[in-house]
Formats: C-alpha cells, structure tokens, sequence
C-alpha cells in the first residue's frame, strides 16, 4: 500500500511500471539497460480515490492523463532503474495530494472608491511625466 493522505491509499497492483531505454547519462550503460520508468495509472477505474478526487486529478494530470483517465508519469532522472522507479512513484504521490487538496473557492470583490482614486490620480501624474517630455523636445 501506497500511503498518500489519511484517507487515501494506494494498492500497488492499480500501477503498471514499463522499464524503456533513457536519454541522458549512462555512458555505455544507456544503450543497454532499461533504467527510465514510465508509471502508469488508470485514475477512472481506481476504487481507492474518491470522485472528486479523482477529476481533480485528471485535471491536474493534464497531457500525461490520456481520454479514458489514464496517468502515464515517466522518470529517467537517475541511472539507476530503482531509483527511476522511486521517482516517479514520489511524483505519482504529490500529483494525487495536490488534487486532495479542494481549491478555495473565489469570492468576487470590487475595488473602493479610494482605490480607483488612486489607480486614476497615479495614471494622470505618468501622463503628465510622458507629455512634459515631449513638449522638451519641440523646444530644443
């Protein structure tokens, strides 16, 4: 089990790891292992996030969430084939916490009347700066 908040958990058979050849360092190594992790994880059909949860997620996913709710996560960041895996579990994990977390909802407010004052006086004293330099310039 995959623990990410109090109330959620995930059972390690809902992940699907697929071990590919990285990019990037690994000299001669690179052209032989497959160290870089791609995770993926079927977010629709997961019986252990809740239905707000989980279209936070997929929102949040963004282009690594595929249409029928599918996450695919790559990690290459390492050398290490374990330590790609780590990785992209750890990314997997803060991507679930961040859609845990229910936005704040926005409350419309209005400028006071002083403020617009002000926004107004500070955009007549610019113009007044801009049309003294002008007129500086036709006098020379």
């Amino acid at each position: 089990m995959i623990h990410i908040t109090r109330t959620i958990a995930l059972d390690e058979k809902e992940l699907e790891e697929i071990f590919v050849r990285a990019s990037g360092p690994g000299g001669q190594n690179v052209n032989k292992v497959s160290t870089a992790v791609q995770l993926k994880f079927n977010a629709a059909a997961s019986p252990s996030l809740p239905d707000e949860v989980r279209a936070r997620l997929i929102t949040l996913a963004g282009a690594r969430a595929s249409g029928d709710g599918v996450i695919t996560i790559t990690a290459q960041r390492f050398r290490l084939q374990s330590r790609n895996r780590a990785d992209a579990q750890e990314k997997l994990v803060e991507l679930i916490r961040a859609a845990s977390h229910k936005p704040k909802p926005r409350k419309a407010t209005r400028p006071s009347r002083a403020a617009k004052e002000r926004r107004l006086d500070s955009k007549k004293q610019r113009g007044d700066i801009k049309r003294g330099r002008s007129s500086r310039l036709d006098l020379s």
